[in-house]
């Protein structure tokens, strides 16, 4: 008998441990197609007739639409349950995919990016969901990681693989693969994610959860948590996934290949720290300094990247037209190390607020994260138009500058 119930409950841990993957791979697929315009935005505004500056602020609707999808996403979950809702997502995800592979120009681009936003939107709930529901705190703390480095492989298949594809095949191919990919991962998703009944938690419409969510993202305990929540997540997704690429080949001269390759280095930078990260505030304890620190460290290195470009102080320091792309490769690198300690606000914002509204907390930082990068890629492709790319580096690092100032504000040291 005892043998029997052992089985058992070993065969209920590996569905479970398959059906997160599954569910997973739908966040990995998320973050592939966020950051495609990365190593592919000179050849789409050629194709459109467009400046690569306008194309990146039309990107903007992706995010946006992103971030307007988090909270009716979140209450379809309560109401439906996981496995209807990632399913339904993933039909969209793979329609989106194949009408911006499709597009012919500005407007029917942006209406594949709209749908791409919102299709997208839950892929990360969906897994951290179900976990939630299934796990205890201490594995959802594990599998929380695992799932947020599964889903940053996208970043790292749209370095190096998606610039070859892009130079042999061109950039619509990329989102041709991904609309394939979909609809591997919704198989995979049809058969090992269970159908749970749905659990109806709240039943107040989207727009009352999300005036409540917005309500409290104001209130001064989370005030500083915002602020900074707005800038970081921003800085690090539309470098990797908007101007790194830009930056790197038309500023530094490097090929396609060999820019992915420096944003491949980025993005394992940014799978590995959040573990870095993590070790560090159980050792050290004091988050609230080490989120400061990190960020204000980013903000100087990203000032250093924009000065090591022609003309600019750190290269007539050195005496050089331009610093080499092996600078940037450090400096991208350590970039990625430093902003990854974003979800520790996750962290802090639970210890702020009283137990029974922690989940809209959790929500309204979730929210300040895309909305924030939603509107950074938008103001960045202005800014890249009216003074270049090296003032976007400067724009971004006096974003986090000042998120980190007003987080310093309004918490205390003893969060």
């Amino acid at each position: 008998m005892a043998t029997a119930t052992t089985d058992d409950a070993g065969d209920g841990t590996r569905a479970l441990i398959l059906a997160l993957l599954a569910l997973a791979c739908g966040h990995m697929l998320s973050t592939l197609l966020r950051t495609i315009p990365a190593v592919s935005l000179d050849l789409m505004a050629a194709d459109f007739h467009m400046e690569p500056q306008a194309l990146a602020s039309l990107t903007s609707v992706y995010p946006f639409a992103f971030a307007a999808a988090q909270i009716p996403v979140g209450a379809a979950m309560d109401r439906f349950g996981v496995r209807p809702v990632s399913l339904s997502l993933l039909v969209g995800t793979v329609i989106g995919a194949i009408a911006s592979g499709f597009a012919t120009g500005p407007e029917s681009f942006a209406v594949g990016q709209v749908m791409l936003g919102i299709a997208t939107s839950g892929m990360l709930m969906c897994p951290m969901t179900l976990a939630a529901k299934q796990l205890s705190a201490a594995r959802f703390g594990l599998w929380s990681g695992a799932i947020l480095s599964i889903g940053n492989i996208g970043m790292l298949l749209s370095s190096s693989p998606l610039a070859f594809v892009v130079d042999h095949y061109g950039w619509r191919a990329g989102f041709w693969i991904s609309a394939l990919g979909g609809v591997a991962v919704a198989v995979a998703v049809f058969a090992l994610v269970p159908n749970q009944p749905a659990e109806h938690k709240d039943e107040s419409s989207p727009l009352s959860q999300m005036m409540e969510v917005l309500r409290l993202g104001l209130s001064r305990p989370l005030r500083g948590l915002i602020a900074l929540a707005l800038v970081s997540l921003a800085t690090s997704l539309v470098l990797r996934g908007l101007w790194g690429g830009p930056w790197l080949m038309q500023v530094k001269g490097l090929s396609r290949i060999e820019a992915g390759n420096q944003l491949g280095a980025f993005t394992l930078a940014m799978i590995a720290g959040p573990l870095c990260i993590g070790m560090i505030d159980r050792g050290l304890g004091r988050r609230r300094e080490l989120v400061a620190g990190t960020h204000l460290v980013a903000a100087l290195l990203l000032a250093l990247m924009a000065l090591g470009a022609p003309h600019y102080a750190v290269s007539v320091l050195f005496g050089v037209a331009v610093m080499p792309p092996q600078y940037d490769l450090v400096l991208f690198v350590l970039i990625g190390l430093a902003t990854s300690a974003q979800p520790l606000l996750f962290g802090m914002s639970r210890q702020l607020v009283d137990a029974q509204v922690a989940g809209k907390a959790l929500a309204a930082i979730n929210l300040a994260f895309f909305l924030g990068a939603a509107l950074m890629q938008s103001i960045t492709g202005a800014v890249a138009a009216f003074a270049g790319l090296p003032a976007v580096l400067l724009f971004m690092a006096a974003m986090l500058l000042f998120g980190a100032l007003i987080f310093l504000t309004y918490t205390s040291s003893r969060s």
